[in-house]
C-alpha cells in the first residue's frame, strides 16, 4: 500500500492538470535589409520568378542568413554595392560565411554550374582514361556556345576534357564527361549524379538539368550552394591545379591537329592570390561566378549570381567583393558552410525517448512490474496509457 499510495496520487495529479499542445517550433527569420545595387546601364530582360525557399533551407548555415536582403556582420562596413541579384563571401578553411545577398534565394547557374559537376565526377573518373566522342556528345550544342573544339570521332584523356571544361567552359565537355560519368544511364546519369552530390553537400536549392550549365528546366542554384560546391571541389589537389591553369595543350591525333586553350578568368593575373575561378552567362542567368583567392593564409570563396556586364562585370564585382571580405576580422561571420551529408534536422526529443525507452526494455534491467508489485504496476500502466488519449484530446480541442 506504501508504494501503491503515491503512485495513485501521481495519476490523479496528471489527470488533473491541463494538458498542453506542444507548439509547433517557429524558425526566426532575419531582418530585411536591402542590399547595396549599382544599376546598370540598361534593365536586364525580364526572366521567370524562382520557385520559393522553404523556411528550414532558407536557414542552413544559420539563421542571419534567413534573408532575401543582405547580411554581414555587426559593425563591419557596409558591402559594396554590385549589379549581382544575390553573393556570399565565405572562407573556405574555417567554413565561415562572411557575408551575403540572398543567399539562398534560387538563381539560375549558367556555366558555373559546371563545378557541380566537377565536384560529383572527378573523385571517380581516371584523368589518363582515353574516351572517343560520339556525334550525340555534340549534336544538341548551340554552335555560338561555348565549346573546347571536340570532334566527332576524336580520342580524348578525361584529364584533357577537365581543362576544356574549365578553362573554356566547353559545353562539348561537359556533355562527354556526364556520359562517361553516368555510366549505364549514359548522360543523364551524370546529372543524377551531380544532383546527388549536391544533397550531399547540402545544396538543398540547386538542381541540374544539364551538365554544362546551359538553361534547362528547373535549373536553379544559389550563391550558398555555390559556396559549398566551391568548397568541396577546391579540396582536391587536381582540381586546383586544372582551375589555376593558363593554357594547355591538347595533343595531336592523326589527321587531327593538336590545339591550345586558353583561360577565360582574367583574375588570375589581374587580381593578387587568385587560386582561379569559373565564369558563366546565358541571356536567363545574366553573368555568374565562383571565384577563390588566398592572402594570409585566408582562403576566400566569392560567388555571385545575375550581374551585368556593366558598370564593373562579374570579375570587377567578384574582386570588389575580395577586397571587401579580405578587410573583415578573421572571425567575422553571419553564419557557416554546412559540413557534407551534416543532419539538417535534430531528431524529435519524443523519436529519442522511444528509442532509448525500447533499449531499456530489451536489456537485462529488473522489470518496473517487478519493483512496483502488481497494485502499483497496474496503476502505473493507466497513467501511460492515459497520456496518448490526453494529447489527442487536446489537440483536437485546440483545432479551429
Amino acid at each position: 500500500m506504501t508504494i501503491i499510495r503515491p503512485v495513485v496520487v501521481a495519476l490523479s495529479a496528471f489527470l488533473a492538470a491541463p494538458a498542453v499542445v506542444p507548439a509547433s517550433p517557429a524558425r526566426a527569420v532575419a531582418p530585411y535589409v536591402p542590399c547595396p545595387a549599382a544599376k546598370p546601364p540598361a534593365p536586364p530582360p525580364a526572366a521567370p520568378s524562382p520557385p520559393p525557399v522553404g523556411s528550414a533551407d532558407r536557414a542552413v548555415g544559420g539563421e542571419s542568413l534567413a534573408t532575401p536582403g543582405l547580411s554581414i556582420p555587426a559593425g563591419a562596413p557596409m558591402a559594396p554595392a554590385v549589379t549581382a541579384t544575390s553573393w556570399v563571401v565565405a572562407d573556405l578553411n574555417s567554413g565561415m560565411v562572411l557575408g551575403g545577398c540572398g543567399p539562398h534565394e534560387h538563381r539560375t547557374p549558367a556555366s558555373v554550374q559546371k563545378m557541380l559537376l566537377a565536384a560529383a565526377l572527378m573523385p571517380h573518373l581516371d584523368p589518363t582514361q582515353v574516351v572517343e566522342v560520339t556525334r550525340a556528345d555534340l549534336q544538341d550544342l548551340d554552335p555560338a556556345s561555348s565549346v573546347m573544339g571536340l570532334v566527332p570521332g576524336g580520342r580524348y584523356s578525361i584529364e584533357s576534357l577537365w581543362l576544356g571544361l574549365l578553362l573554356r567552359s566547353g559545353n562539348d565537355a561537359a556533355n562527354v564527361l556526364a556520359r562517361v560519368g553516368g555510366g549505364a544511364a549514359g548522360r543523364q546519369g551524370g546529372v543524377q549524379a551531380m544532383n546527388d552530390e549536391a544533397r550531399r553537400l547540402g545544396a538543398n536549392q540547386t538542381h541540374a538539368a544539364t551538365p554544362s550549365g546551359l538553361d534547362g528546366p528547373g535549373q536553379y542554384t544559389s550563391a550558398y550552394d555555390l559556396a559549398l560546391i566551391a568548397r568541396a571541389a577546391y579540396a582536391r589537389a587536381d582540381f586546383r591545379r586544372y582551375i589555376a591553369t593558363r593554357v594547355a595543350e591538347i595533343p595531336a591525333e592523326p589527321g587531327r591537329p593538336g590545339f591550345a586553350i586558353t583561360h577565360d578568368n582574367t583574375l588570375l593575373d589581374h587580381y593578387p592570390g587568385t587560386l582561379g575561378g569559373k565564369t558563366g552567362f546565358t541571356d536567363l542567368a545574366r553573368q555568374t561566378y565562383v571565384g577563390v583567392a588566398e592572402r594570409d593564409g585566408r582562403r576566400l570563396a566569392v560567388t555571385l549570381l545575375g550581374a551585368e556586364t556593366a558598370p564593373l562585370g562579374s570579375l570587377g564585382e567578384a574582386a570588389a567583393l575580395l577586397n571587401w571580405g579580405f578587410a573583415l576580422s578573421p572571425d567575422a561571420s553571419v553564419g557557416r558552410l554546412v559540413a557534407p551529408d551534416e543532419k539538417k534536422h535534430d531528431r524529435p526529443v519524443a523519436q529519442v525517448r522511444a528509442g532509448q525507452h525500447g533499449q531499456a526494455t530489451t536489456g537485462r534491467s529488473t522489470p518496473w512490474a517487478f519493483i512496483l508489485g502488481p497494485g502499483a504496476a497496474g496503476a502505473l500502466a493507466v497513467l501511460l496509457l492515459a497520456a496518448p488519449w490526453r494529447r489527442r484530446a487536446a489537440r483536437a480541442a485546440a483545432k479551429p
